[in-house]
């Protein structure tokens, strides 16, 4: 990430200095350009500034660093950021003070959207062609937390596929998380995992080894199977024939038979074509046609009374 200041002091060395001071590093790392040049003046009279461009590229763990702690201080939150470098690409940064919680969220939702823009942060490329570093950010030890009740919860569903012989499919989660499943049962005889769905609603299904792995989630909106209109329904005409087929009673089974050779009749009587030749049909009469007359009547006759009494109160 890559910082730029304009300062402005009686010598460029002093506004050098200012701009180590407000980045917190050291002046020898900055980049500067001159713009004006100080002038001293004569006696002190028309004496102008130096005006100095200051440039700055962060490191990517003093970008995450300088992100977090602005964006902890323009929540007016009490939170001290600590940063673990293992030097081999991977760091941890964490949140730590009163307050700190709130950053969570719901099944670590926040969180994950704040180490998501950490590390855009501070692997935005400039000039340098750096490393990634993969920063992963961590509150109150709820990384520790989270994933001790997910493995938990894998072995709680591994449990219910071997003693029910179905599948069982979760709640969608990140990439860690999911990470944190397939781990964990893969330490479990007879159970496997494999992820479905679109990212952002990816989820992890625990189904029984020696068959099919499934490839998608299909939901029935009445909570079972999808199924024909007729399944499961009784009282049909499929079903009572059915079930005189199963018996052994013979005229059942010859009015079942009947019945199904039976041509079936539309109840509709489709309406004859009118030729050019034919003459068209009288008008059906309105019923009632007196009392909307009358109602007409009477709402006109209330209409006349509200604006006689609109022109009395004008007078």
């Amino acid at each position: 990430m890559k910082q730029e200041l304009i300062k402005t002091a009686k010598s460029t060395e002093e506004a050098l200095a200012l701009a180590a001071e407000e980045l917190g590093v050291a002046v020898e790392s900055l980049e500067y350009e001159v713009l004006e040049e100080a002038k001293k003046g004569f006696l002190g009279i028309g004496a102008t500034p130096a005006k100095v461009k200051i440039t700055y590229i962060f490191k990517p763990l003093e970008a995450a660093r300088s992100f977090a702690e602005t964006l902890i201080a323009d929540m007016g939150l009490e939170a001290t950021v600590t940063i673990h470098d293992d030097g081999n690409g991977e760091a941890l940064l964490t949140i730590s003070g009163e307050g700190a919680g709130s950053l969570i969220g719901h099944h670590g939702d926040t969180l994950d959207a704040l180490q998501y823009l950490i590390n855009l942060t501070a692997n935005k490329k400039e000039a340098d062609e750096r490393k990634y570093t993969r920063i992963t950010v961590d509150i109150e030890n709820y990384r520790e937390k989270r994933a001790e009740t997910l493995k938990k919860l894998a072995r709680h569903m591994a449990d219910k596929v071997k003693r029910t012989g179905r599948n069982v499919v979760l709640e969608p989660m990140n990439a860690y998380e999911r990470r944190i499943i397939h781990s964990e049962v893969q330490n479990i005889e007879g159970v496997s995992t494999n992820s479905v769905g679109a990212e952002g609603n990816r989820r992890v299904i625990l189904f029984p080894e020696g068959v099919e792995k499934p490839t998608s989630v299909r939901f029935d909106r009445r909570g079972g199977n999808k199924g024909g209109r007729n399944k499961g329904r009784r009282g049909g005409r499929n079903d009572r024939q059915d079930r005189a087929e199963r018996t052994n009673d013979a005229p059942a089974k010859e009015a079942a038979q009947e019945k199904r050779e039976k041509p079936q009749q539309s109840e509709y009587t489709p309406r004859p074509r009118r030729t050019s030749d034919a003459p068209r049909p009288a008008p059906r009469k309105i019923e009632k046609a007196k009392d909307l007359d009358s109602y007409f009547a009477r709402l006109k006759e209330f209409g006349s009374s509200i604006n006689a009494q609109n022109e009395e109160d004008k007078k």
